[in-house]
């Protein structure tokens, strides 16, 4: 296994790591911890530079939460509400857990949109209700790109400090890596297969 998936993002350079981070927030299970934990892996490695790194990836996750502002903004409520509830399923998500990220939103305001970057249920998701509420597109961008460039950075540190600690164990780095995807692509899976619309629960 060595470092061969390590490889692969480093061949696509800064590039990869911000169309990964776009996709990471549009529709994941691959999360920003796994890509921004090999960013700073490869930083550590000398593959990489720290603040080249932390900008495409700052914009990278800007524009995939964008994405979710745009939906919000432009379709409203109605639209949006025949489209979760016909792909709800396949976000493993229904309409009760966009109000609830409304009500986080109407109580935090736009600090709500700075805040919810570094909570992974809530932090693409409360661009919807920030679309909904029609924030203005400027402010949106700038606390999603501030409260992001300050999760990326964490994830990025937490990613060269566990190369130090992991580079001379022996597999221990792709382990931890494959462990981390595969977890939450079965933990996907599993929701997907169990998933039920609150109204059919029991």
């Amino acid at each position: 296994m060595d470092q061969w998936i390590i490889e692969i993002v480093a061949s696509g350079g800064y590039l990869a790591i911000a169309l990964l981070m776009v996709v990471e927030n549009v529709f994941p299970p691959i999360p920003s911890e796994v890509i921004l934990g090999l960013g700073g892996v490869l930083v550590a490695q000398g593959k990489m530079a720290f603040w080249p790194l932390l900008f495409v990836a700052t914009v990278g996750s800007t524009l995939g939460n964008y994405f979710w502002y745009w939906l919000g903004d432009r379709w409203g409520y109605e639209r949006l509400t025949s489209v979760i509830d016909r792909y709800g399923r396949w976000l493993t998500m229904e309409w009760e857990d966009v109000d609830a990220a409304t009500r986080f939103f109407q109580r935090h305001g736009h600090w709500a949109v700075f805040l919810a970057r570094s909570l992974p249920l809530l932090r693409t998701m409360i661009s919807l209700p920030a679309g909904l509420a029609h924030m203005g597109r400027g402010k949106f961008l700038f606390f999603t790109f501030a409260g992001a460039a300050i999760w990326n950075a964490v994830l990025i540190l937490g990613g060269t400090v566990l190369h130090g600690v992991l580079g001379d164990t022996q597999n221990a780095l792709s382990w931890i890596i494959f462990l981390v995807i595969g977890s939450g692509v079965i933990a996907y899976v599993w929701r997907l297969i169990h998933w039920k619309p609150r109204a059919n629960r029991k």
